[in-house]
This record gives C-alpha cells, structure tokens and sequence, in this order.
C-alpha cells in the first residue's frame, strides 16, 4: 500500500521503539572523553565574549550572575541526568517531552527551538571570531572606522567556509573535540596566569570585586537577574553531551559523573575568570571590549607579546562552537524533514558526499540574517543580543525537561536510572521559566528568539496542509527515538 494512502498504517517505530532496520551506533566514549566532550562543549564562546557583558550589567560583582546561573544549570543538568540514564537515547530533549506528553506539535516547537539556540550560538561565535581576527592580525586601528563592516564580512566568509566543510563532509570526532578543548583551557589558563601574574606586581584592585553598579535606572534585583540569564549563555552545552548517549560506555553508570562533573569544572573556571578579570581591569573598560579577556592579557602583563597568541587561542576556541552547532542545526532540519515535519526540500542529501545540503544552506542563511539584523539592526546589543536569545530558547527547553522528569516518573522501565530528589525538577522549572519572563529578557531577544520559531513555525504549518492535502497522511514525528540523528 504506497505512503500517500490515507489507510497507511503508520511505521512500528511510531509507537516509541527505535528503528530496527539501522545498525547500533558504536559505543566509543569512555569516561574520560565523555568528561573532556562535557568540559569542550560548555567552555568556548561564553566565557569568552560575555565577560565584559555581564559586568557591564551589575559591575565588578560579575561572579554572583555567574554562581546562580551554574546553580540553574546544575538544577536542569541533573534533571538530564536522569532523562539520558533512563531512556539512554540520542534524541534528547525532544524525546523527553515527547515521551512526556505525546504532542507532536510540541515536540516539533521544542526541537526547533534547540535548533535555534544551535544557529544563534553559531551567530555569536563567528561575530567573535571576527573580531578576534582583526585583534590578531593587528587591524581594528588601520581600518578604522571600516573595521565593522570588515568584521560582518568575516563573520559571513567564516559561516560560509563552515557550510562549506559541513557540504563536503566533515566527522568530527571527540578525539578532535579533546584536542579543541584543551586549546580552549590553554586560553582560560593564560588570562588565569596573567591574573596571578599581575596580582603578585601588585596591579589588582580586589576592591572592585565586590562593587555592585547597575546599567541606567536599574535596580540591583533587576540587574541581577537580567545579568544571570546573559550569564547562563556561559553555562549551555551540556545538554548537547546527551546526544552521544548511545555511544557511551554504559552511559547509566558514567553519564551522572561526567555532566556533574563537567558542570563543576566550568563553573569553577568561570566564577575565577571573572574575579581575575574585574581586579585586573577596570569595569569600564572591560565593558567596551569587544574582547575582554584579551584585554585581560594586554592590560595584566603589558611587556609579554602574548596578545597576538591568545587572540589566535580564542579563534580557535570558538571556530569549534560554530562548526559543531551549524552540523547540529542542519542535522535537525534533515530529521524533521525526513519525518515529514517540515517541507520536503530540507531533507535533500548530496549523493556523492551524502551530506544533507538542503538543511546546511537553510540553516546558514539564517545564521547569515541573524549576523546582519543583530550588527546593522541592533548594533548596541551586537553579542548580548544573540547569546541572550540563545540563553532564552535554551532555558524554555531546561524548564520543559524539569517538567517531563516529573511526568516520567510514572514510566517504570525497569532498569536502574539515576534519580534526581523531586524537589530539583520544580526548583529547575520555575526558575528557568523565571528567567525567560521580560523580568531577565530584553525586548530584543524577545524578537530574535519570536523570529525563528515563527520560521518554525510557518514552515510546519506549510508541511501540515501539504501532508494533508496532498500526501493524505498526518503530520508527525514517526521515529521521535530518532530524532537528531544523522
């Protein structure tokens, strides 16, 4: 009976079991790589470009967004924890709500919002490369007033030159991830030595540590929490670990360490960072700095000709955030149009390299209206813009998973998980629900993040009248086990 059949049963696996006919995917990740992928991915754009942002919202006391953004993300990490260990899958959030509540246009808003999240993170990174790139190469003063438009162009020949690897074919290992991770630490820890460097010639001033200044007619509350929700753009990335659930060695017994360990070393690396950074240079000036922690070099060790080196350390610490976030973006496109929940066109695969180009194009012009709207359209918020919206698509899908943990728990599936006390889930639900309310969020990111799901959006709806309409069939996640996959 062909597909179209409006009498067509629906395949097996829509009853929630995984595919049959696709071979298991290789359990390669033992418990120190699964570590050093968890610390990769959480370290990297955030840190980097968002220091002199968060100041700039509270002042020297950058530190305490940062601590009560780590204890959000610890909260909804754990929440994870038990969702990968009980349903060991590599479809993630998506397959916890869906699991939760069986709604596929759910499923479908929640998958296209991590989608996003993915595009607006690349967004942010290739912006900070850019400017990283005229740091290293000594141009922002010979070009002037023409070095922001020289670092648009960057941004979009880089987003261009990643759609272009991610078209010929490009299988990124976690063994590359370590060797990216630990470029990423070498750049922690020099901005950490100089710190110390500068405290032992007596050129920090710890008295601004603890000074609280707030942007405009702000309160401390408002500014406060406006700032934790910038800051939690610093703390995402773990959630991407669960999609290498099915190729961890007994991920029920390594995955609990490894997330809340992960978690801890960044926070830990974060929380010192902004202490440094504050005591070395001065809040204003880190403010302006469209790359702080660089700033933190030049200005802690001004007779050392490291500039140049870490400027290159920082390309390379975000180039990785933008690659593994634009294969992820043009991945879940191809899944939801495989599964027909959005337009056929998006699954459409290269036959000799087998890469799926509809969705890496789709995903990069995106990326490439979010660079040019947040850099011509709302210049001022040029960084904080996109990663706020990302920190804002981010924590609705943390609040939904909070959410899912408590209605799964009713699901016995008969083997042993680990267990979050029920009291995290609601703590973790309200305050990243807390965090998305106009209370934490700009206007701004308001209208980045209503864009993209309005793309979503109009694009299920399209796909929903041509099933119906055309193919006779509903619309709806087929294999929700699968979704992500390659």
């Amino acid at each position: 009976m062909s597909e179209s059949s409006p009498t067509a049963p629906e395949p097996a696996a829509d009853a929630g079991g995984p595919s049959t006919d696709q071979p298991e995917l290789k359990k390669a990740i033992t418990p120190k790589l699964l570590l050093l992928f968890i610390v990769g991915d959480i370290l990297g754009t955030g840190v980097y470009a968002l220091t002199g942002k968060v100041a700039g919202e509270v002042g020297g006391a950058g530190w305490l967004p940062i601590i009560i953004s780590f204890a959000v993300a610890m909260v909804s990490a754990l929440s994870y924890v038990e969702m990968v260990t009980k349903y060991p899958q590599a479809a993630g959030a998506a397959l916890y709500v869906h699991k939760a509540f069986g709604i596929h246009f759910v499923t479908f808003m929640v998958t296209f919002a991590v989608l996003s999240s993915g595009i607006t993170s690349a967004s942010t990174s290739s912006i900070f490369l850019a400017e990283n790139v005229l740091k290293a190469f000594q141009l922002e003063e010979s070009l002037g007033d023409a070095s922001f438009g020289t670092a648009t162009i960057i941004a979009l020949v880089f987003l261009a030159l990643v759609a272009c690897i991610n078209m010929y074919g490009v299988s990124e290992s976690v063994k590359a991830n370590v060797v990216l991770t630990l470029i990423e630490l070498t750049g922690l820890m020099l901005v950490v030595l100089v710190g110390f460097f500068a405290i032992g010639q007596g050129k920090a001033d710890f008295s601004r540590v603890i000074l609280f200044e707030t942007a405009g007619d702000k309160s401390l509350f408002m500014a406060i929490i406006g700032a934790t929700a910038l800051a939690f753009f610093s703390m995402v990335g773990f959630e991407d670990s669960v999609n290498m659930a099915e190729e961890t060695v007994d991920p029920v017994k390594n995955f609990p360490k490894a997330l809340i360990g992960g978690l801890s070393i960044t926070g830990l690396v974060y929380v010192l960072i902004s202490v440094i950074a504050v005591a070395v240079v001065p809040i204003g000036q880190l403010t302006e700095a469209s790359t702080p922690l660089l700033t933190v070099v030049e200005v802690g060790a001004p007779g050392i000709p490291i500039d140049t080196i870490f400027a290159f350390i920082s390309i390379f610490a975000v180039a990785n955030t933008v690659l593994i976030n634009m294969m992820m973006a043009s991945r879940l496109l191809y899944g939801m149009s495989k599964q027909g929940v959005l337009p056929g066109f998006l699954k459409g695969v290269l036959r000799g390299r087998r890469t799926p180009w509809a969705g890496i194009i789709f995903s990069t012009v995106l990326a490439f209206a979010l660079v040019l709207s947040v850099r011509y359209v709302l210049a001022e918020e040029t960084i904080a813009a996109l990663g706020g919206t990302t920190a804002l698509l981010l924590l609705t899908v943390f609040g939904m998973v909070n959410i899912s943990v408590l209605v799964l728990r009713k699901d016995k599936v008969g083997v042993p998980h680990f267990r979050t006390p029920t009291v995290l889930p609601i703590v973790g639900a309200i305050t990243s629900f807390a965090l998305v309310t106009p209370l934490a969020q700009p206007l701004q990111n308001y209208v980045i993040a209503g864009g993209l799901l309005a793309i979503g959006l109009l694009l299920y709806i399209v796909t929903w009248f041509y099933n119906s309409a055309v193919r006779a069939r509903r619309t709806r996640f087929h294999q929700p086990d699968d979704i992500g996959k390659p």
